[in-house]
């Protein structure tokens, strides 16, 4: 096991009914702005419930920006930090799933960043994303009420952000955007469409994977970890499909999911994010759900990097889907849990290659194109996924 530190500040307040709580949680003399995404807070009562519980003290001054898109927007979250600043705001309180926590996040990092007509400096904030918001020392605090499991934005410090006019989606990661608090509600997920939730499943998957899928380092508690939560995953994804409204297993798919990427299973190992990298690229292309980009990647990156992977790939075929035949080869370990994963993500109605977006290797060339533009050319826990290697992961889920 590698050398490593842990720190995660975030308080995890679990259960049914407990947006209640958020008067106890956020300053009582905050100037807060809440952010929200495309409306299904307000339709689904939790915008107002959210309000309710802020107004208990009668201290607060509230204000709302709604809109955050599912992929969420530079140009959205600058006009965010806009309000932030004609409003004096002190306290951040994002509503929804990961991309509302993600650019709430961002809006957090860069609204100090003002001109001197009082707006945000888009150059600033964009050269910030630009160095993944490494350097910021300053940030507005934030608190999260989690409504899509999915990402585990809501126990980290890290986020993604979309750039449609530059044709980029850039992570970033500051410490300072540790949320303070999160509420994670599971009766908020009962109102989402099957879409959203099976896409929630997905990406907590490839979380895990990411962290747990490249070469031994003896990390045992980390490895053990890992291989729980995939097993968890792919129990209770396949229950939520069958039954929808069985809240415990809810339960256990939004723990699951903040679990997957709160820094806990990647501390002391080897981590590889280039099913990430790609797959952003083809949401930033193709406009595609990041999920089901991760999904169409994935099983690609797993037959490509099969040599430097297939240690843990045959711990993966024995310990998470119990392929123990000894008259298996390793080749043939390994290449039927891959085939298990891709069934996996087909039952939840997940597309695994490109014919299942309506691409194909026409596709490609744009692709690297992106990654190169990204800088995204030395990928891998080795860091020698280059753009040859990626050439070869997208040939793969083209044909």
């Amino acid at each position: 096991m590698n050398n490593f530190q842990y720190y995660n500040p975030v308080r995890i307040v679990f259960g049914d009914d407990q947006v209640s709580q958020l008067d106890s949680l956020v300053p009582k003399n905050a100037r807060v702005l809440i952010t929200y995404g495309g409306g299904s807070a307000q339709r689904t009562g939790t915008l107002d419930e959210v309000k309710n519980a802020l107004a208990q003290s009668g201290e607060r001054t509230v204000f709302e920006f709604g809109g955050i898109e599912a992929n969420p927007e530079f140009t959205t979250l600058l006009n965010a930090a806009d309000s932030v600043v004609a409003n004096d705001i002190d306290f951040l309180l994002a509503v929804g799933g990961g991309s509302v926590i993600d650019g709430t996040k961002f809006v957090a990092l860069v609204s100090h960043m003002t001109e001197d007509d009082g707006t945000v400096s888009r150059e600033r904030a964009w050269e910030s994303l630009l160095s993944y918001c490494k350097s910021v020392d300053t940030a507005i605090d934030l608190g999260t009420v989690l409504t899509i499991p999915a990402t585990g934005s809501e126990m980290n410090s890290g986020g993604v952000i979309n750039y449609s006019e530059r044709q980029a989606k850039l992570p970033f990661g500051n410490p300072l955007v540790y949320p303070k608090f999160s509420v994670l509600d599971p009766k908020k997920t009962l109102t989402l469409p099957e879409r959203q939730v099976m896409n929630g499943v997905a990406d907590a998957f490839v979380h895990v994977m990411e962290q747990y899928l490249t070469y031994p380092v003896n990390a045992k508690v980390q490895d053990a970890f890992a291989e729980s939560l995939l097993k968890i995953l792919i129990d209770e994804g396949l229950v939520v499909k069958q039954d929808p409204e069985n809240l415990e297993t809810r339960k256990n798919i939004m723990w699951t999911a903040t679990m997957a990427l709160n820094g806990l299973i990647g501390t002391g190992v080897p981590q590889d994010w280039t099913t990430h990298m790609i797959g952003h690229e083809l949401t930033s292309l193709h406009g595609i759900d990041h999920a089901r980009t991760l999904t169409i990647v994935l099983p690609s990156v797993m037959r490509e990097l099969k040599e430097s992977k297939k240690d843990k790939l045959r711990q993966y075929a024995r310990n998470v889907w119990n392929i123990t035949d000894e008259t298996l080869s390793d080749d043939e370990a390994i290449e039927a849990a891959i085939a298990y994963t891709e069934e996996f993500f087909v039952s939840l109605g997940l597309p695994v290659n490109f014919a299942d977006a309506s691409l194909d290797s026409s596709h490609i060339d744009a692709i690297i194109d992106q990654l190169k533009a990204h800088h995204m050319t030395k990928l891998g826990e080795h860091g020698n996924n280059d753009l040859d290697v990626s050439r070869r992961i997208l040939e793969r889920a083209a044909v």
